[in-house]
């Protein structure tokens, strides 16, 4: 693994020694005091400052990216130069022309590349693209999702992901990106993007407003990204000719089902570690008994749909 920042700590560091099959031996951070101290806590034998000893270690069999999105693309190349399959965090890259890169160098190495747009492997969501394949709510014809989120604090404000030369854009291209990729999951590839992105906020100079309406696997769509809310809401709502289902992306609450028998309501919950699903999915696909369905394809889809979003960005 590189990178053993906050990420590292709960979501993906203990999944990766969790999933069956699974070992994390070799973690890598520039201050590799920080490492270290990170692979004694967590019971990982190897600690690296730089990425390329990591990469060549010739116990490491598959490469974990959780670095900024500004150096995925250099260490993923490094990974493929390596002959060693990548899964790199979201978002993918910085621009699809980055994204294009990686899936193309991995093609032609013959190694598999994964995005962990790990949302597409959690019960909840496999749960809601089971109620659509079922016909629970017939053929689906709009989507309508909503993330609102109040004004990051100064402090929050000052961080990376609010630094467009590391994380591409603002929290669009962090929070944003896996709404936008499990639409892709459920429904099929966005395109037709019309968006208006602002910054309405002024405390950093990435937008924090997006508005758009798409086209999805043939079906309308519209989604409302708004950072500078008074209020929180976080809902994806799939419409079809015989009901409709919603759920929350980033809360594990209950999958509501609605048809003209009335309302059921689905327990779902997320685990401990998020990441796992995804991970195992991948263990399972080198193993040859699975296959993980979150690829750098559809990652470099989702870089696609967030720059055609941001495209005629305005500062207010």
């Amino acid at each position: 693994m590189i990178g053993c920042g906050d990420v590292a700590e709960v979501k993906a560091g203990p999944a990766l020694q969790k999933a069956d099959g699974s070992a994390l031996v070799a973690v890598m951070r520039r201050d590799v005091e920080k490492a270290r101290d990170f692979a004694r806590r967590h019971g990982v034998s190897r600690a690296y400052g730089t990425a390329a000893d990591l990469i060549s270690d010739p116990e490491v069999d598959v490469v974990y990216i959780a670095t900024p999105p500004s150096s995925h693309c250099e260490l993923a190349l490094e990974v493929a130069r390596a002959g060693k399959p990548c899964l790199v965090e979201k978002p993918m890259a910085m621009t699809p022309a980055e994204c294009a890169r990686m899936v193309d160098a991995f093609r032609d190495t013959r190694q598999p590349l994964w995005v962990a747009y790990y949302r597409r492997a959690l019960p909840r969501t496999l749960l809601v693209r089971q109620l659509i394949a079922d016909g629970s709510i017939g053929r689906v014809t709009s989507v309508h999702l909503e993330l609102f989120t109040p004004l990051a604090s100064p402090e929050r404000a000052r961080s990376w992901r609010f630094d467009r030369s590391v994380a591409g854009g603002g929290l669009f291209f962090d929070m944003g990106a896996h709404s936008i990729d499990i639409v892709d999951f459920l429904v099929g590839p966005i395109a037709d993007v019309s968006a208006v992105a602002l910054n309405t906020g002024g405390a950093y100079p990435v937008e924090d407003l997006v508005a758009a309406s798409f086209r999805a696997g043939g079906v309308a769509g519209v989604g409302l990204w708004n950072f500078n809310a008074g209020r929180h809401s976080d809902c994806l709502h799939l419409t079809g000719t015989a009901g409709s289902v919603s759920f929350s992306l980033f809360n594990d609450d209950e999958v509501v089902l609605q048809t003209a028998e009335g309302e059921r309501q689905f327990e779902s919950r997320n685990p401990l570690h998020v990441h796992q699903p995804l991970i195992q999915s991948i263990v399972d696909e080198l193993r040859g008994r699975g296959r993980c369905e979150s690829t750098g394809e559809n990652g470099l889809r989702a870089a696609e749909v967030m720059a055609a979003c941001v495209a005629g960005y305005v500062e207010a």
